[in-house]
């Protein structure tokens, strides 16, 4: 009876001890390791025992469900460590019997699940010495007791239930990946030091995998996730589109250059999925870890292009007062030069680095237990050697600074002598509403006779600049040669079957430009930040434009009057008629001095108090960081607060802004175009801007503007515009407002 029971602890049954699934299937064969794990014991003693006692079989059924459960964790153990399933994936097809019998084994495979087996197999393991050592003892006993198996085993009476408990929810629930590391978490705070010594355990072989995953990723950019259970993953392809056939995709896949797959996977490849992601891991330290691999990945596999770039600029060159440069304008080299790859990788991310990378991740997998300060620590330490060495790349070989002050000066118009000689060549084209088919067609001799009188030959960035009318297809390229980058095919196609027609007036003021960015600066200048610049450029050349207009009314007024005052000051009556002119112009004088004052000083602000002092912040931030993560932080800051405070956020305030830009355009032309300007046009342009102007005033100089942080600067501009008051009694006339003067802090001295 004694060596039935341990056979029975060990998970066989017999004639005394039975299972009760077994019998009631009556097929006389043992359970196949396939079969659904039971939730219930179902190992009892036989019913047509006579010769137990009630008390010795309450004690002897408590001692076969141990027997139950190691059977039921041994088959978990078994179906989840069997590797079969790799046999479906090689290039052999299985027989159709082998593929029925494979599908059943590779259902949902888990190296998660494979981990879990291998610590409960230890668990039974240590079991199994504990029964073999209980028979040595009843075996050397001459008086063999139940109560010595009873003493034997009473601990796993407290370790094996519960962990019956926790592979029958994995297998009902299909929990893998992340979420099996979290229910081992939950599952180790107990009150029970065995038991919680035993989960502890279990979550340690559970992160050996995801320590390898984590070392595969930071440390090489690689994802060995064949199942899908890490909690970083690459993002479908979405953009497959079921219209195209197989042999567009084709092309498609072909054109696509290395530069373009790694600013994709930068941008759009990886994500972190949430489901697997465990709770004791914060967001913060999942975005690090995928910000490390995303950096060592870009450091690890450079563009073609970049690698030939970066090894001509350290090339020997001969020493000079000058520090050497690399290069990065465009080459062409020998056939017999040859790029030494590894090198190049090498030096991005130096092996020694990523050794370091995985003694610290080594150190974390071979600690007993987990501990979240340590790892957030390991984590973190990652991100800053991934991030520095990013930051070395970007900033340092790739030349950042100079991308950055190349936008400033072309993006934010910083160069105004260039854009106020374009703006003057293109000045009598600009007068007539643009053409659809050769808008940026006409921009190009304009653009380049700027660029002739005013760009040097050592300004290395402006060949990167081009401009753009977006109602077409042609990208005016910057480079003097006069080149056209047709960017939507033939632009005469575009316009088969429908009428020239021209657009509005204002149509001008959709010019734009574009920046040409090479790896690796396009991690740092994103699609969404150029967008960004695009934005700004084209409310400062409106602004330019619209303060160029005012300045070139004036000029070509008074040169007219000045000749007709030679040609009459010796006729007193025509003279007098000049005089009495005059004095009716006056008024309309005083409204584009209105009109030019207004515009100065919010150019003036915008140029002065928001673009120089953000750029000075921007660069003392440049200067002191050296973190890529905290750069591309500043340089959205820094983006942010030149919209913000330029109040193109502002729906309101930016409407307004338009209608003025546009009601100064319509008075220079008007007065320009005609020789005894319309006396009712010009009092409704009047009337309008007075009521914008005054409009714009209140709005800037309410609290919720002027006494908040989001404009520090816009009390100075304020104080320019209302020096006198005059727009706080104009606003109090036209408006029917009337507020308490504005308290305006002291100006340093």
């Amino acid at each position: 009876m004694l060596h039935e029971l341990l056979l029975a602890l060990v998970g066989y049954t017999g004639d005394l001890i039975i299972d009760e699934r077994e019998h009631q299937e009556s097929l006389g064969i043992s359970v196949t390791t396939d079969s659904p794990i039971s939730a219930d014991s179902t190992f009892k003693l036989a019913p047509d025992l006579s010769f137990i006692e009630a008390s010795e079989r309450d004690v002897i059924e408590r001692l076969i469900s141990l027997g139950f459960y190691y059977r039921e964790l041994d088959r978990f153990a078994t179906k989840s460590r069997d590797l079969s399933w790799i046999r479906s994936t090689n290039n052999t097809p299985p027989l159709p019997q082998q593929l029925v019998f494979l599908r059943g084994k590779t259902k949902n495979p888990s190296v998660y699940r494979r981990a879990i087996a291998n610590g409960v197999v230890e668990i039974l393991s240590v079991y199994r010495s504990v029964v073999l050592n209980v028979e040595q003892k009843l075996l050397s006993d001459p008086m063999p007791i139940l109560a010595t198996i009873t003493q034997g085993l009473n601990k796993f009476f407290v370790l094996l239930p519960p962990l019956h408990e926790l592979i029958v929810e994995i297998e009902r629930d299909d929990i893998r990946g992340g979420k099996l590391l979290n229910l081992l978490h939950k599952r180790c705070h107990c009150g029970v030091p065995e038991l919680q010594a035993c989960f502890q355990r279990l979550l340690w072989h559970g992160h050996q995998v995801m320590y390898n995953q984590l070392a595969s990723w930071m440390i090489y950019g690689i994802i060995q996730d064949q199942h899908g259970e890490f909690f970083i993953r690459r993002k479908e392809d979405m953009i497959i589109g079921s219209e195209e056939s197989p042999s567009e995709n084709f092309g498609k896949s072909v054109q696509k250059s290395p530069d373009d797959a790694s600013l994709t996977d930068w941008h759009l490849g990886f994500h972190i999925f949430l489901e697997m992601l465990p709770d004791y891991i914060d967001m913060r330290v999942a975005e690090s870890i995928l910000f490390a691999g995303k950096a060592v990945r870009v450091l690890r596999n450079p563009s073609p292009s970049f690698k030939c770039q970066d090894t001509v600029s350290h090339l020997p060159v001969s020493r000079g007062p000058q520090k050497v440069q690399g290069f990065t304008g465009r080459f062409a080299f020998h056939k017999e030069f040859s790029v030494d790859t590894k090198m190049v990788v090498e030096e991005l991310l130096p092996q020694a680095e990523a050794d370091k990378i995985d003694a610290m991740l080594k150190k974390l997998k071979d600690s007993s237990e987990f501990h979240k300060r340590s790892f957030e620590s390991a984590v973190d330490a990652v991100r800053v050697i991934a991030a520095s060495h990013l930051w070395q790349l970007v900033v340092v070989r790739a030349d950042l600074n100079g991308h950055l002050r190349a936008l400033k000066d072309y993006f934010l118009l910083a160069k105004g002598d260039f854009f106020q000689c374009f703006l003057e060549e293109s000045r009598q084209l600009m007068r007539l509403p643009p053409r659809q088919s050769t808008a940026e067609a006409d921009l190009v001799v304009p653009f380049q006779l700027a660029a002739i009188k005013t760009i040097g030959d050592e300004d290395k960035y402006f060949s990167r600049v081009s401009l753009r009318m977006p109602s077409s297809g042609i990208t005016v390229a910057s480079s003097q040669g006069g080149l056209l980058q047709r960017s939507g095919g033939d632009v005469g196609l575009a316009y088969q079957g429908t009428a020239p027609s021209e657009l509005s007036l204002d149509g001008w003021d959709g010019i734009s430009l574009e920046y040409c960015v090479d790896w690796p600066l396009q991690l740092f200048f994103s699609q969404e930040v150029l967008s960004k610049y695009r934005r700004v450029f084209q409310y400062l050349l409106r602004l330019k434009r619209t303060q160029m207009e005012l300045e070139k009314s004036w000029a070509s007024v008074m040169h007219q009057d000045h000749t007709d005052f030679a040609k009459r000051r010796n006729d007193r009556e025509n003279c007098s008629i000049s005089q009495q002119r005059r004095q009716r112009s006056r008024p309309m004088w005083r409204v584009r001095e209105h009109m030019a004052f207004l515009i100065r000083n919010l150019q003036f602000y915008i140029q002065v108090d928001v673009i120089e002092s953000q750029w000075n912040v921007l660069q003392a931030r440049v200067q002191d960081s050296h973190d890529f993560t905290e750069l591309v932080g500043f340089h959205q800051e820094y983006l942010s607060a030149l919209i913000s405070q330029s109040f193109l956020d502002i729906g309101s305030v930016s409407r307004i802004l338009d209608s003025i830009m546009k009601l100064c355009l319509q008075f220079c032309w008007s007065i320009e175009s005609e020789n005894s300007p319309n006396s009712s046009d010009l009092d409704h342009i009047t009337e309008e801007f007075n009521k914008k102007s005054n409009s714009l005033y209140t709005i800037l100089r309410s609290s919720r503007l002027a006494g908040s942080q989001r404009a520090p600067f816009l009390r100075r501009f304020l104080l320019r515009l209302n020096f006198n008051a005059f727009f706080e009694t104009t606003a109090r006339g036209v408006l029917n407002v009337v507020r308490s003067r504005p308290t305006l802090p002291d100006l340093p001295q």
